[in-house]
């Protein structure tokens, strides 16, 4: 993968946690974790357009509809 380096101001609350993150090894470095934050909110509107897109094209999900959807979550988040 090809980068660009560009400067970047952080908040300095924000900037101690992403270094903390670094040392801890939870990122490879301050590049690495501010990637990684990027590719996650990518991922979050891509699924927000796909969820927006579903309601458009076939309405918004009714009460039976919702219960069944979170008995199948729980479900799945027990394993």
């Amino acid at each position: 993968m090809t980068a660009a380096k560009i400067a970047i101001s952080l908040p300095p609350e924000q900037l101690k946690r992403v270094r903390l993150a670094v040392r801890r090894g939870r990122a490879e470095s301050v590049s690495a974790y501010i990637a990684h934050a990027l590719a996650q909110q990518d991922r979050e509107e891509s699924l927000s357009d796909v969820l927006r897109d579903m309601v458009v094209q076939h309405g918004e999900p009714n009460r039976k509809e919702k219960a069944w959807a979170r008995r199948v979550l729980a479900r799945l988040s027990r394993g």
